[in-house]
């Protein structure tokens, strides 16, 4: 009888656990968003930067619309302790190991949700000593009131994914993973930007100082012209005072830009991973940077699925419903079918002898009638969670846009910058050296030779700040492109999709 009843309820085990994998998840299905439908990011169209021949950073660049960005984008610049930067940065950056460790624990956080689709079976052993009251009828054949019980048994349990509970849990899980990994490839996007635009700063720095430092070389020189003819009556004091006036203030000019160049080298130390009394950071020479040419421009229909923070916020709005189909699911029945199998003996040699052999198989199956509004109110928190996500989405998209058409302009007006600082420079220094021989010939006064330094002094930081500009604004484009970081097979790779 009992094996007639075990061989009908197999069937129906069977077609239970059909009907859990052919049942359709409740919820909604979720669509990746449109891409913005325009032609382009910026309201004017894209005209080619201007060139300023004889001049560093003066390279013409021309925009490529649809093409591809390399992976290692910063190569274009043509440093090599540029690259030696970015390396060591990649390989010791302890922010960008800790994403990575982020990203290893979703993705077991996702395979551990996953152990749902799966019947989960336990196995388990006691053994008892125990003493019957005599007012019972004996448990033991033998009638002893007193003995042992041996019980070595097997427990499975499944529960049927009707409405979909377990798959958009598992769904969730997987978009949240993908949240962390486009978290990790923006980490990695950030920071090799941030060396990049750092190494430029600092390179920047070192030419603002040296021409700082010949400024205070040459109004030294001044002060002690302006005082031999002050001797001579030529130069009134007047004239030496504005002169030691602009002297000190050219030498207390060189103090904060001395400050800015050590905190960046603390900066790029701590981006590669050292301490900065540890770290010995190469010095670049801006004049030895090169401009890419041409600059690759990402079709805008396609910036939404290189740019790693729209992609994150995709995967957050994807988390966000299939977490509505987990609260619908929770409102429906919960069937679960188990099964137990086991003996029992009173003596350990006879636990699995014929007889003492022990079985069950059940189905249960609960509906909730009254939650006071529990589960009601977590399915309306869960729709007003996604509608903050798709708004989240979108306020990511048009920062994104933002980036592109604000770097894009940026280069555009750097050229132009570029050239009229470099046309400044020139005609400034040219000025310079005319009024001091002028003034070494007594044809010119004091006051024109301070102007004539003032006015180079300016001139010569502007310059070194424009060419500064052109590569941290062109870095700035590939960092708001996406980076090319689907070019790097490291990066590429979809854990998930195995």
């Amino acid at each position: 009888m009992a094996e007639r009843q075990r061989r009908l309820a197999l069937p129906v085990l069977a077609a239970l656990g059909g009907l859990g994998l052919a049942a359709c998840a409740v919820g909604p299905n979720f669509k990746t968003p449109a891409a913005p439908m325009v032609q382009g990011y910026t309201a004017q169209p894209l005209a080619p930067a201007a060139a300023t021949p004889g001049v560093a950073a003066g390279e013409a660049q021309t925009f490529a619309s649809g093409a591809d960005i390399a992976g290692d984008w910063w190569t274009l610049f043509h440093s090599q302790p540029i690259n030696d930067l970015v390396t060591q940065a990649l390989a010791a950056n302890p922010d960008l190991k800790a994403a990575q460790a982020a990203l290893s624990a979703a993705h077991e956080t996702t395979l551990s949700q996953r152990g749902a689709y799966y019947p989960q079976v336990s196995a388990g052993y006691s053994a008892t000593r125990q003493r019957q009251s005599g007012a019972l009828a004996p448990t033991p054949a033998d009638n002893a009131s007193q003995f042992n019980l041996f019980t070595p048994q097997v427990s499975v349990s499944y529960a049927l994914d009707v409405f979909g509970l377990t798959r958009r849990t598992v769904e969730s899980a997987k978009a949240q993973e993908q949240s962390v990994r486009f978290q990790m490839i923006a980490a990695h996007l950030t920071l090799t930007s941030n060396v990049v635009v750092a190494a430029i700063n600092d390179a920047s720095l070192r030419a603002q100082i040296d021409a700082t430092r010949q400024l205070i070389d040459i109004e030294t020189q001044s002060v002690e012209i302006l005082k031999h003819q002050a001797d001579k009556g030529y130069a009134s004091r007047i004239d030496v005072a504005a002169q030691e006036t602009q002297l000190a203030q050219a030498a207390a000019s060189l103090p904060p830009l001395l400050k800015q160049a050590a905190q960046l080298h603390d900066q790029l130390a701590v981006l590669i991973g050292k301490l900065p009394s540890e770290a010995a950071v190469a010095k670049i020479d801006i004049a030895s940077l090169q401009l890419p040419a041409d600059l690759p421009v990402t079709l805008p229909s396609k910036l939404v699925e290189q740019r790693p923070d729209v992609r994150q916020a995709e995967a957050n709005l994807h988390a966000a419903s299939a977490q509505i189909g987990v609260a619908e699911a929770n409102r429906f029945p919960n069937i679960q079918l188990s099964a137990m199998a086991g003996n029992t003996a009173i003596a350990l040699s006879q636990a699995f002898t014929p007889g003492t052999n022990f079985w069950s198989l059940g189905a249960a199956a609960t509906m909730p009638i009254f939650e006071g509004g529990t589960l009601l109110h977590q399915e309306r928190a869960a729709k007003a969670t996604y509608e903050q996500a798709a708004q989240q989405y979108r306020s990511t998209v048009l920062g994104a846009f933002q980036n592109v058409a604000d770097s894009l302009s940026a280069i555009q007006q750097d050229a132009d910058g570029l050239k009229a600082s470099a046309l400044a420079a020139e005609a400034a220094k040219v000025t310079l050296d005319l009024t001091q021989r002028q003034m070494q010939d007594g044809y010119a006064s004091g006051l024109a030779l301070l102007n004539a330094q003032q006015a180079y002094q300016q001139a010569r930081i502007a310059l070194v700040q424009a060419q500064a500009a052109r590569f941290a604004d062109t870095a700035a484009l590939f960092q708001s492109l996406g980076g090319g970081w689907w070019r790097r097979p490291d990066l590429a790779k979809d854990a998930n999709a195995n």
